[in-house]
């Protein structure tokens, strides 16, 4: 099975190499630019993730297959209408398990790994989760419509792709148009942004348009400060992977009613019964 991602791997060193070089020859004071063990634990986490993938890839696939196998219609691979429905639905799924991995703290305790990082670059892109496993829901709808699974499997991949390269305060705002429409360097700083207004905004993957509809959308105004409400400060790949299934764990073993260990479990990050405090 073709994966865009492993094949685009030594693209996404030259473009770190390229990237790095340009905040060591041309530095700007407002940009962070890179941290050796901040980039070392970003790599890392992405070489763990392509290594997870490279078995579950193929109980997602044997997923979409048995979906696709009783959908009411089999949509050509051959037709340029099926590559149109699979590039909206795709990104619409995105949108959706984008979004629900920042509400509900179950989902956020796989996706919190990519935002964990204080620093800004390309090798945050590739900072990714070691438990992959919650994205599966989201893309069944797609196999129902009748899109083959392998087609499914490669938008993904064309997807993360486009997303590499949002990652980087090389790239200030780009055409207006282009800002009005797709997701650009801009608008995922704000995503990655760590102050109130920046929060739960901008989930769109290769369009901004689901955020504009659904009223997600948050321009970039302030100077984005990157990370979490609460940073890890930590460079320990276990703790960054599984962390925050540890503190829900935690979480669950103190309350003390069935409705506070579900409120802990699938409520916001942060959620605390009431009457207590977040401290």
């Amino acid at each position: 099975m073709f994966d865009l991602i492993l094949h685009a791997i030594p693209v996404f060193v030259l473009c770190l190499a390229v990237e790095a070089a340009s905040f060591y020859f041309l530095p700007a004071d407002d940009e962070r630019g890179y941290e050796t063990r901040d980039a070392v634990t970003s790599i890392s986490m992405g070489l763990g993730n392509v290594a997870v993938n490279a078995g579950w890839k193929l109980v997602v696939l044997a997923t979409y297959a048995a979906f696709y196998l009783v959908a009411p219609v089999h949509l050509s691979s051959h037709s340029v209408w099926t590559w149109v429905l699979l590039f909206v639905a795709d990104d619409i799924a995105f949108y959706w398990y984008h979004r629900l991995h920042h509400v509900v703290r179950l989902f956020w305790a796989s996706h919190v790994v990519h935002h964990s990082s204080e620093f800004y670059n390309l090798s945050t892109a590739v900072r990714q989760p070691w438990t992959p496993m919650t994205s599966l829901p989201f893309w069944i709808p797609l196999a129902l419509l009748g899109i083959p699974p392998w087609m499914i499997l490669f938008q993904q991949s064309a997807s993360l792709l486009y997303q590499f390269f949002l990652h980087t305060e090389r790239v200030g705002k780009l055409w207006r148009p282009i800002e009005l429409v797709m997701n650009t360097p801009s608008h995922h700083r704000v995503h990655h942004g760590a102050q109130q207004q920046y929060l739960d905004r901008n989930y769109g993957g290769v369009l901004i348009v689901w955020d504009r509809l659904f009223r997600t959308f948050e321009p970039e105004d302030e100077r984005v400060k990157y990370g979490l409400t609460k940073n890890l400060h930590s460079y320990n790949l276990l703790r960054v992977a599984f962390g925050e299934y540890r503190d829900i764990l935690r979480d669950v073993r103190r309350a003390v009613s069935w409705r506070d260990r579900l409120g802990y479990t699938f409520r916001g990050p942060g959620w605390q019964p009431a009457g207590e405090s977040s401290e």
